[in-house]
């Protein structure tokens, strides 16, 4: 089993200010490495765990088996407000895991020979495979684009469509590659990235998992709660930013002057504006380069 480490875990906890008697939830579970840090912080509260990942459940629990008030629920974190009520905290970390990148077998990685996979929940019907070789031209180019961000998106997926079927990552790699100039080509990072990034939320609803979630976390939040969320890539990040400055602005009409007894509050305040890994844990840990923190307040009262 490749080893998964968590990002910026301290800055979690720290912003997460987890409260001994709290109800928390770990929204992503992955290898349980968030949940470990505030289960140690817990003492008569409880910890919800949620995965779409059956093998991440099965995994973390053997990391967490020391602890008993913890509480696993296979489902997608946007539906956890049908099993939890009044919760203290929401952590939410956004990164496919180690395990999931580094195990040829699960299809995510470009840079293993594996099948066209990309499933979190593996009782999903929709695969990477059925993107790939199932969406219209048009349709596929759309993903790669709104969804990668990749400026070759048209010439990628016209490739695709003529190259079908594919069956394997490394037969799409070679694919993209074939699609790309040689400018592209000579730059630095892998030039399939930006694709299987783009396949992999559209099989997996990534975005529209956050947005559900961002949407709907607000009644099951207790007064004085905390929602701290850890970012891979700037859709997302951009989606997090945009809806907590939302609930931490309120628009007055400018015009109008006010008593300051008559001002209004907004329902949330910012904890920060977006933080970074350092450069030690970057150097440790490749994958927390990327990553951004963000964490909201739930005003009391």
């Amino acid at each position: 089993m490749a080893e998964h480490i968590s990002v910026m875990p301290e800055r979690a906890i720290e912003l997460l200010d987890v409260k001994e008697d709290g109800i928390y939830v770990d929204g992503t579970l992955g290898r349980g490495g968030h949940s470990k840090l505030i289960l140690e912080k817990l003492n008569k509260g409880k910890l919800y765990c949620f995965d779409l990942d059956e093998e991440a459940i099965e995994e973390s629990s053997k990391v967490l088996k020391d602890h008993d008030n913890v509480v696993y629920i296979h489902d997608n974190y946007m539906n956890m407000n049908r099993y939890v009520d009044q919760v203290d905290g929401i952590l939410l970390d956004l990164g496919v895991s180690s395990p999931q990148f580094d195990e040829a077998k699960r299809g995510f990685s470009y840079r293993y020979d594996g099948p066209l996979d990309m499933r979190m929940n593996r009782k999903d019907e929709l695969s990477a495979y059925d993107v790939v070789n199932g969406y219209s031209e048009e349709r596929l180019a759309e993903v790669l684009w709104e969804y990668g961000e990749e400026r070759y998106a048209r010439k990628i997926a016209a490739r695709i469509v003529e190259s079908r079927p594919i069956t394997t990552t490394l037969e799409l790699v070679e694919v993209i590659r074939s699609a790309l100039p040689a400018k592209v080509l000579s730059k630095k990072g892998h030039p399939a990235k930006q694709t299987f990034q783009a396949i992999r939320i559209e099989v997996n609803h990534e975005l529209e998992s956050l947005k559900s979630f961002l949407n709907s976390f607000d009644p099951i939040l207790k007064p004085d709660g905390r929602v701290v969320i850890i970012t891979f890539h700037s859709l997302e990040d951009k989606l997090v930013k945009y809806y907590f400055k939302r609930l931490s602005t309120v628009e007055d009409d400018k015009r109008i002057a006010l008593r300051p007894e008559e001002v209004k509050q907004a329902d949330y305040i910012l904890l920060n504006h977006g933080d970074k890994a350092d450069d030690e844990e970057i150097e440790n840990n490749r994958r927390a380069k990327s990553a951004i923190i963000r964490g909201i307040k739930k005003r009391n009262g």
